[in-house]
């Protein structure tokens, strides 16, 4: 089982894992409403070290992004479910649009996203390789995401 630790903790957190030889996957999103899309793109992170760490957004970036309605669960509804999933090992909510900052006291060996992305659309990328990391990008499963679940529920 996962744990949401703090911004304060996450140092700490990754000098311990450092020390112990530790491959550090990161990947980050909203995960508003949890579906085999994002299920299945999670535990294929996790297959690229030993650690997943999954960045959250925080409900106010959620709003920021995705609009006045969302997110549908709150923060810490959504922390606490990623942690019942067994491949996540760690999960850190962040307010910023992006991880970049959280990119930085991390410095994965990894960086998942989801294919949708490309390495020049990519914002967090140079983040990424400029502390030596290496950035994989994830297919989607299509026809699976929030959005859709929340129109076909708005629909019926």
């Amino acid at each position: 089982m996962g744990k949401i630790i703090n911004k304060k903790d996450i140092e700490k957190t990754i000098e311990k894992l450092k020390k112990e030889n530790k491959n550090i996957v990161f990947t980050n999103g909203c995960f508003d409403i949890l579906h085999v899309g994002h299920v299945r793109y999670l535990k294929e992170s996790s297959k690229f070290g030993d650690v997943l760490i999954v960045g959250l957004n925080s409900d106010s970036s959620v709003k920021k992004l995705k609009g006045e309605t969302r997110p549908i669960n709150n923060e810490n509804d959504r922390a606490e479910i990623l942690c019942a999933l067994n491949f996540v090992d760690y999960v850190i909510i962040f307010d910023e649009d992006t991880p970049e900052k959280l990119l930085d006291a991390i410095k994965p060996d990894i960086y998942t996203k989801g294919a949708d992305y490309t390495i020049d659309t990519l914002p967090e990328a140079k983040t990424v390789l400029k502390n030596g990391g290496k950035v994989e990008f994830i297919n989607l499963v299509q026809g699976k995401s929030t959005t859709n679940i929340i129109k076909k529920t708005q629909n019926s």
